[in-house]
């Protein structure tokens, strides 16, 4: 039997210590390209816990798991600032760039780090990702030069040759940006995927395959209109890539002598927006068979693709895939996850399609009842000149295994807006959307036009368009699911992060929002100042998004929220990191000294030593219960006792 208690107020077993307790974030997984069969597979674990530091796993065939890096190192490279790619292995020897100092290292055997690459003349000045070995010993990879005192503008993005005595030899340099250097079996050849400001790796990338003998460049695909990715080299010699030509992130072939031919085309997204180095959608097994994660409807699954051109479907308890790896003839690694089961490392043996965990996820130890399933919806909404289309979001309803709401009440409604703004929500349990649904929340994850995972038409619905194709979709969620009588439309709260702040901010700052609050997690308040303070990779990101700056400065100036406080009405939260360099603290300090001096009610919290997503379990913990102390002090509800959650003070 439940009890009926007022919606928010349900005591749960999904606290924010539950949260960061034993919690990890799984980055890549890898086996090693010199042994795939060997049965040796690491991975990457992000760690609360340790401050937030990423530790290199290896697990041994007999499943003894050992943690690489001793205390003091830190496997995450800035490239990009969002990272990836900052390790790899072959031959059982590990290299990867150390956070602190950006310099890369080897770790070989059972002796500790050493570092390989160059002093940089400025500090952390040198920064490297994305590598691989070659066939001579030395490694290929990307380089992301800072001078000392140099701007965004200065930043130089290479691909460079580090041999074994450290001597660079840059062999790629012109380009904005470069990715993906990938050598084919004889090291004859380079590949690697470019693109040029204002464009963004979603927009229009190039493929490029270099003679390394004759020095001679083909572009192989890409160019304006055309976003390409995630190169790879086959045995036969040809190169597989992703590309969104015909709408959709597919698969295709190159040779030389063929040109590109297409290898499995379908209306799902096998690629993934670049945010971060080294993704992995797709491996080819020895055989000559593709596995590939496609994503369709919000949800991901793993097709293979026969030397015969069929392509099957496995049934797998999984809703999101990714860094997939070959390991052996038959097998597959990667990190997957599901509605009901937080992310893992699985194995999959594809002869009978079982799984096999790796690396499992925590034991909860909570009753299912807890768990809310999230339900793919779609629902009516406008584009930016007013024609009705249809926008995307997954909806989670309340749970509990002991309380329901009372008789007549429904339940307060948080729309949670991703960031990027090119992300899409993620389907995967959630122990931070739990924290929510188990008090009696009912959560939307909009997936507002611009998102990935719907086929590129969708994504370019938010060019030009930022700040109103999203803010459109967010209040059309929150009216629609209140019109259907599935959340009270007197209580619905809008939150999000960084890209997702700037939406909660913008959507707050209308006359008509139907939001009766709003937590900004480091959100953009001003697109001027982004546009004159933030890094190389998105320095004009916001061509694509709002317009040319400052020829369009106009447009800035009407779409951002610092500019329009007087339509603030609603109480508001502010979350900041004090060291974040994608979106400053004085974004974030801005709009909280224009609400008070609007005397408009607002809490402040700035989080020391955070950056852009704050990694910190400590911060973790006192940023979720400050905003639901928030929350339960505007929405009208007292908070579970004996969680022992420090209220937050709204200015008033």
């Amino acid at each position: 039997m439940t009890a009926p208690a007022p919606f928010g107020s349900w005591p749960t077993p999904l606290t924010s210590e539950l949260v960061v307790a034993a919690a990890v974030r799984l980055g890549e997984v890898r086996v090693d390209p010199a042994d795939p069969g060997s049965g040796t597979v690491w991975w990457a674990e992000g760690r609360p816990a340790e401050g937030g530091r990423t530790q290199i796993v290896r697990r041994d065939p007999d499943g003894t798991r050992t943690d690489l890096l001793p205390e003091g190192y830190d496997a995450r490279t800035a490239v990009h600032e969002y990272g990836g790619a900052a390790w790899w292995v072959h031959g059982g020897t590990v290299w990867f760039t150390n956070w602190a100092d950006q310099r890369l290292h080897r770790l070989r055997g059972e002796d500790g780090p050493v570092a390989v690459s160059p002093e940089p003349q400025a500090p952390r000045g040198d920064r490297w990702a994305d590598g691989e070995l070659g066939p001579d010993g030395a490694l290929v990879l990307v380089r992301e030069h800072h001078a000392v005192g140099a701007g965004p503008a200065q930043v130089r993005n290479e691909i460079a040759r580090l041999a074994g005595d450290g001597t660079v030899e840059v062999l790629v340099s012109g380009p904005d940006f470069v990715t993906s250097p990938r050598l084919d079996a004889a090291g004859a050849r380079l590949a690697w995927v470019s693109w040029d400001h204002p464009s963004m790796p979603w927009d229009d990338t190039v493929l490029t395959v270099r003679d390394l003998a004759t020095g001679a460049d083909t572009v192989v695909a890409g160019g304006p209109g055309e976003s390409v990715s995630e190169p790879r080299w086959q045995t036969d010699g040809s190169l597989l890539f992703v590309s969104d030509r015909t709408g959709w992130w597919s698969l295709y072939r190159w040779t030389p002598a063929d040109g590109v031919t297409a290898v499995l085309v379908d209306e799902a997204e096998i690629g993934v927006p670049g945010w971060t180095l080294g993704t992995s959608r797709h491996v080819t097994l020895a055989d000559g068979r593709i596995v590939v994660a496609a994503r369709r409807d919000g949800y991901d699954r793993l097709l293979v693709r026969s030397t015969d051109g069929a392509v099957q479907a496995l049934d797998l308890p999984l809703s999101t895939a990714g860094s997939l790896q070959a390991a052996g003839p038959d097998q597959v690694v990667l990190v997957a996850g599901s509605p009901t089961r937080e992310a893992s490392v699985w194995r999959v043996t594809l002869g009978n399609g079982r799984p096999e965990v790796l690396r499992p996820a925590r034991d909860l130890g909570v009753d299912e009842g807890y768990l809310s399933v999230p339900e793919p919806i779609e629902f009516p909404s406008t584009d930016g000149d007013g024609v009705p289309r249809t926008a995307h979001a997954l909806f989670y309803p309340p749970a509990s295994a002991t309380h329901r709401g009372r008789d007549g009440e429904l339940p307060p409604l948080l729309v949670v807006i991703h960031g990027g703004p090119t992300a899409s929500a993620s389907p995967v349990l959630s122990v931070g959307v739990q924290y929510w649904t188990s008090r009696g929340f009912a959560v939307v994850d909009v997936d507002y036009g611009g998102s990935t995972g719907y086929g590129r038409a969708y994504r370019d619905l938010l060019k030009g368009a930022w700040g109103i194709v999203d803010v459109a979709d967010c209040i059309a969620a929150a009216r629609w699911l209140g019109e259907q009588g599935r959340v009270d439309p007197q209580r619905l709260a809008i939150r999000g992060g960084s890209a997702g702040g700037y939406t909660t901010l913008a959507a707050l700052a209308r006359d008509d929002t139907p939001f009766a609050a709003g937590a900004d997690h480091f959100g953009v308040a001003d697109l001027e100042a982004l546009a004159a303070d933030t890094h190389k990779f998105e320095s004009r990101y916001l061509d694509g998004l709002v317009g040319r700056y400052p020829q369009e400065r106009d447009v800035y100036v009407e779409r951002s929220p610092i500019h329009h406080v007087e339509r603030f009405t609603k109480p508001l939260i502010v979350l900041q990191g004090s060291e974040d360099a994608i979106v400053p603290p004085n974004q974030s300090q801005a709009i909280v000294d224009a609400l008070r001096s609007r005397r408009v009610p607002v809490a402040y919290l700035l989080f020391e030593g955070e950056q852009h997503g704050f990694r910190r379990g400590e911060n973790i913990r006192r940023a979720m219960d400050a905003e639901l102390s928030f929350y339960g002090q505007v929405l009208g509800f007292d908070l579970p006792a004996g969680e022992g959650i420090e209220p937050v003070e709204i200015e008033r």
